[in-house]
């Protein structure tokens, strides 16, 4: 059992996700957002702006975890405004959460930042691992390669440290798979642009399971891929979720319709034409083991949660 868990920016679909996950194993659980969330004896909400220090300092004394989950959306148009917010969001949280663990008196014995496995270069064969994955230099990667600067400068001697570099995170609860739903079930659940790119995900339960096990590995430290071992082409995935949804056909979606969609429902085609190829090598090789290694697997569990 763990005596208290933190979770900053733990509003969102991961955040919430991990609240329930650790519920029935931790103690006490602190959220820490800008919004209130349902609270119960064990679950207690503290508000932040995620930019200064205040009172929500005082709970990261002698946690057992600090999860760091604060920052804008990025699922939205990269305006300037926009690219501002998600830079700043993401940097000066982490800034601040550092502050906060290096003047606690009994430091949190692991900080775990959120990174994304967008950081590395688009990849059509090369897997990327954390020792050998090709990381570039557009606004996306950029703004991870600071966000992990960022949490690896901070002062905190006696906090072990692990960045998470996630994957598309599948659950019913988020935005990616009731998005792709909607799409097949209109029947615009073909390929989109060509079909090539890779996608890596991870299902919502082994993202969760893989938090916990970060945490109780006390030599787990530094990068790690949380995704699937088995990521797979755009037209894969979309060919088998519309085969698990009953709806074997449906129109593709060329390049130039996604961005004329992004202008209409304000996003970047970037989240759904970049190709991932990102494997989770430190995972495996340290001794996580996934239950869904497979879309299949994954689309299984979660259609027959429905």
């Amino acid at each position: 059992m763990l005596a208290k868990i933190v979770i900053t920016g733990g509003n969102g679909f991961l955040g919430q996700s991990l609240v329930k996950y650790f519920s029935p194993i931790a103690e006490r659980i602190v959220v820490i957002a800008r919004r209130p969330v349902p609270v119960s004896s064990k679950i207690t909400w503290i508000a932040w702006d995620g930019q200064t220090k205040g009172e929500w300092t005082r709970s990261l004394e002698d946690a057992d975890a600090v999860i760091n989950l604060a920052g804008k959306n990025v699922n939205c148009r990269y305006t300037e405004k926009n690219k501002q917010a998600i830079f700043y969001s993401r940097l000066k949280s982490t800034e601040v959460i550092g502050e906060a663990i290096a003047s606690c008196k009994t430091p949190p014995k692991v900080w775990l930042n959120a990174s994304s496995a967008t950081i590395y270069v688009a990849s059509y064969d090369k897997l990327m691992t954390e020792a050998h994955g090709e990381i570039g230099d557009d606004f996306s990667m950029t703004v991870c390669k600071r966000w992990e600067e960022t949490f690896n400068s901070s002062n905190t001697p006696g906090t072990r440290k692990v960045v998470l570099r996630t994957s598309i995170v599948l659950g019913w609860d988020g935005a990616a798979l009731p998005a792709l739903r909607n799409l097949v079930r209109f029947g615009l659940g073909g390929r989109q642009g060509d079909g090539r790119q890779f996608c890596s995900w991870i299902h919502i339960d082994d993202f969760c399971r893989s938090i916990e096990w970060l945490i109780q590995n006390e030599k787990a430290s530094g990068a790690y891929n949380i995704t699937a071992p088995v990521p797979l082409t755009n037209d894969e995935f979309m060919k088998l979720l519309r085969r698990k949804l009953g709806a074997p056909l449906a129109l593709p979606s060329p390049a130039w319709l996604l961005e004329l969609g992004a202008l209409f429902i304000r996003t970047e085609t970037e989240l759904v034409l970049k190709s991932r190829k990102v494997y989770p090598k430190r995972l495996l090789d340290q001794g996580f083991t996934f239950r869904y290694e497979t879309l299949n697997q994954a689309l299984d569990a979660l259609i027959n949660a429905r």
